[in-house]
C-alpha cells in the first residue's frame, strides 16, 4: 500500500500498450489471464491511453477487464493526448467518449500526456488543467497528474506554475538515470522538490534491459537472484518518491516474471545496485539507438515505416550481433517501408517522446541494411 496513494495496493502497474497481438487484433484470451493472474496476486492499477495499440488498449481493457470485474476491484489510469484535441471545446467530449469506450464513470488518475516544453503552452491556451481540476471536482477523476518528457528545468517551471498536479510519470531506469538528455535523476529531484509522488514508465526501456549485450547480461545472471527485468523494475521501485513502476507485458510470460519478484517487493542491494551501475557503464559505450519502442511514430507515417522495429533490427546487429537480422530486417519491410522510403516529413519526430533524430537515425539504418 502506497503512503501517497493508499488505494495502490502494490508497486506494479499494468502498461495496457504492448499486448499480444492476434494479427492486427489484441489477443483478449491471452489479455484476460494476464489480468486475472494480476489481480489475484493483489495488483490492482491498470494504465492506458487512446493512441495506445492504434486506439485498441482502451477497447481490450474494457472487454477483458472493466467488464469482468466490479469497479472497485481495480484502479485505471487514462490520459489527455495532445493529439487529440485542438482547443478547449475539444476536451470534454474526448474525456467522455474515454469514459465510454472504457465502460466505466471515472478515472482513479487521469494524466496529460507527455507534457513537454512544446506541448505545456498548448495545455495551458486550452485551459487543460482548469478543465481536469473541474472534471475531478465533478467526480470523473480522482487524482489528476501529468506524464513528462523533457528536462528537470522545464518540470520545475510546469510543477510550479501548476500546483493541482498531485503526481508526475517519468521516464526513470538505471539506463537513463544519469543521460542529459532524458534527465531521470534530475528530474526525479524536482519531483522530491515539490513533494510529488512519482509512477515509473519505461523501468525496462522499452525491453532493452531485457535483451542486452552478453558482457551485461553476464553481470546479472551471476547474481543468480532473478531475471534482467526483475533487476530493472526493481531499481525504479527502491526509490523513496515512486509509488508506482509501469511494465507493459506483453504475454503471462512476462506477467508471471514480474508478479515473482513484485508480488512481496524487496529493495535492491548493495551488490544488486554496483551490478546495474556496472550494466550501465557497457550499454554507454554501444552506439545504439534509444529507441522505447512506444510505437507513438507509427500511425502517422505516410511511408508505412515501421521505424521501431528498424531500429529494434539495427540495435540488434549493433547490440547483440545476431546473425540472422538481416532476415529479420527483410520480413518487417516485406510489405511496409523500408529505411531508405524516408520523404522526411518529420511528423515522427514531433511525436517522439524521446525527441530521438529518426529522419537521421534512418539513414544510419539505412546504411547497415540496404
Amino acid at each position: 500500500m502506497s503512503a501517497f496513494f493508499p488505494e495502490t495496493k502494490k508497486k506494479l502497474g499494468f502498461g495496457v500498450m504492448r499486448l499480444q497481438m492476434n494479427g492486427d487484433e489484441v489477443d483478449y484470451d491471452e489479455f484476460c489471464k494476464m489480468i486475472d493472474a494480476f489481480l489475484a496476486n493483489g495488483f490492482n492499477y491498470f494504465d492506458t491511453a487512446h493512441g495506445y495499440i492504434s486506439g485498441k488498449s482502451e477497447v481490450a481493457l474494457c472487454q477483458c477487464l472493466t467488464k469482468r470485474y466490479p469497479r472497485e476491484s481495480y484502479l485505471l489510469a487514462n490520459k489527455l493526448s495532445e493529439g487529440f484535441f485542438k482547443n478547449e471545446e475539444d476536451i470534454v467530449p474526448f474525456f467522455e467518449s474515454q469514459l465510454e469506450i472504457c465502460g466505466v464513470d471515472y478515472f482513479d488518475f487521469y494524466l496529460m500526456h507527455a507534457m513537454s516544453a512544446e506541448y505545456y503552452p498548448k495545455y495551458m491556451k486550452c485551459r487543460a488543467f482548469e478543465i481536469c481540476k473541474s472534471l475531478k471536482e465533478q467526480g470523473k477523476i480522482r487524482h489528476i497528474g501529468m506524464s513528462f518528457h523533457d528536462t528537470a528545468d522545464v518540470l520545475d517551471k510546469i510543477l510550479s506554475e501548476q500546483p493541482d498536479i498531485e503526481f508526475v510519470q517519468l521516464q526513470f531506469n538505471y539506463a537513463d538515470f544519469e543521460d542529459e538528455r532524458v534527465q531521470s535523476r534530475k528530474c526525479y529531484e524536482v519531483c522530491v522538490k515539490h513533494n510529488k509522488p512519482v509512477i515509473v514508465m519505461e523501468p525496462v526501456k522499452g525491453g532493452k534491459l531485457v535483451n542486452l549485450p552478453n558482457e551485461a547480461g553476464r553481470i546479472l545472471e551471476n547474481l543468480g537472484h532473478g531475471s534482467k527485468a526483475s533487476y530493472a523494475i526493481r531499481f525504479a521501485a527502491s526509490f523513496e518518491n515512486v509509488f508506482m513502476v509501469l511494465s507493459g507485458m506483453g504475454n503471462m510470460e512476462m506477467m508471471n516474471d514480474n508478479i515473482s519478484f513484485m508480488r512481496n517487493f524487496v529493495p535492491l542491494c548493495d551488490e544488486e545496485y554496483k551490478a546495474v551501475e556496472k550494466v550501465r557503464d557497457i550499454l554507454l559505450k554501444l552506439d545504439t539507438i534509444e529507441c522505447t519502442k512506444c510505437r507513438y511514430c507509427v500511425d502517422g507515417c505516410p511511408k508505412k515505416i515501421l521505424i521501431p522495429d528498424l531500429f529494434a533490427c539495427y540495435n540488434n546487429k549493433i547490440q547483440l550481433k545476431i546473425e540472422t537480422v538481416n532476415k529479420e530486417y527483410a520480413e518487417v519491410t516485406k510489405n511496409n517501408g523500408k529505411a531508405l522510403d524516408c520523404i522526411k516529413c518529420a511528423k515522427c519526430e514531433f511525436i517522439c517522446p524521446q525527441h530521438l533524430k529518426i529522419r537521421n537515425l534512418l539513414e544510419k539504418v539505412a546504411a547497415e541494411f540496404e
